[in-house]
């Protein structure tokens, strides 16, 4: 099945109601929990904005509702070898290598995260679709770095609890485009899906709410090496921050971290970066630094990642440089 684009107008004389039950009953063949999740996953805009299941319609307004194509209903094991950093009979943090997609999508039904947990535990979390047991959260597909994973319905309840809380320390480095003025901020903005693009995300005057905090590690002459901590996890929410304060995240093309930011370098910066870009074929994006309490043992456990090998030659290379006095 493809994507579907419905656009419905609210008739003249409409009674107000609760978007969600309206659209149940206007688009044949959806459920009203589908519709409430097209409305969290930002499918839905009336009249172009972004809104909540509990709006009111109005007469006039124009719905505009994208149903995505369905993902497999269900995943199936495979022997994908996995980097565990902890385990127990309760839950599991992994080290996810970046091309890796969490869960079964169209175009990625397998070879993900989650047929190689299904291939690897006996018993996972089953709150979520059955195309992505034991999935807590989620970091994209050409991001590396660490994600907890649930073994049972219980301990993804007391997980998810926390990431909902915020009290999850959630901490990322990245390499990204330019020097900054200020060596820490944040950045705090509404995000939504693009109108241009519904694969991407967009900074918006309504949406999410979104929070980021950055600390620069190390500078060089056109690039940065920073920190981020999460204030929350909204989808591509760093890549978009960092692309709207004008750093968008190297190698990230999607967002305007690729080639086209070389055409304001000086002669020996366009020939380092157009190297290094070859080195970094993906964002250079880890996350690094997870924590949580323990949800048998109460607990608080952080857990760190080495930086992978593509994002470690790309800094070795900017240092490199930077000592030679080329950056």
């Amino acid at each position: 099945m493809e994507e579907r684009r419905i656009e419905i107008a609210v008739p003249e004389h409409k009674a107000k109601e609760r978007l969600d039950v309206f659209l149940a009953r206007e688009i044949g063949g959806v459920s009203r929990s589908q519709i409430q999740r097209f409305l969290k996953e930002g499918w839905v805009t009336v009249d172009g904005k972004g809104v909540k299941a509990n709006h009111l319609v109005h007469p006039s307004e124009k719905v505009e509702v994208i149903i995505p194509k369905p993902p497999p209903s269900e995943a199936i094991p495979e022997v994908i070898p996995l980097d565990v950093v902890y385990e127990d009979a309760f839950l599991a943090v992994i080290n996810k290598k970046a091309g890796m997609v969490v869960h079964p999508a169209f175009g990625h039904s397998t070879g993900t995260l989650v047929n190689a947990l299904l291939g690897r535990y006996e018993e996972l979390s089953g709150m979520n679709e059955p195309h992505r047991p034991g999935i807590v959260h989620r970091i994209d597909k050409d991001t590396s770095g660490l994600l907890v994973v649930a073994k049972d319905d219980r301990i993804h309840r007391a997980l998810a609890e926390q990431f909902g809380e915020k009290s999850v320390t959630r901490s990322y480095v990245a390499v990204v485009w330019g020097v900054f003025e200020k060596d820490s901020g944040t950045v705090e903005t509404f995000l939504a899906r693009s109108r241009k693009d519904r694969k991407k995300i967009a900074v918006a005057k309504q949406g999410k709410s979104a929070v980021t905090h950055f600390e620069v590690e190390e500078a060089f002459s056109f690039a940065s090496f920073i920190q981020l901590r999460l204030g929350t996890g909204r989808t591509h929410q760093i890549r978009v921050h960092l692309a709207h304060i004008g750093h968008p995240v190297f190698g990230d093309r999607t967002y305007g971290g690729g080639g086209r930011r070389l055409s304001g370098l000086s002669p020996g910066q366009r020939r380092l970066a157009r190297e290094i870009l070859e080195l970094m074929p993906r964002q250079a994006l880890h996350a690094k630094t997870l924590g949580f309490v323990h949800p048998v043992t109460g607990e608080y456990r952080v857990f760190d990642s080495d930086l992978p090998d593509d994002m470690e030659q790309l800094l070795v290379r900017l240092q490199e440089s930077k000592q030679g006095g080329g950056s």
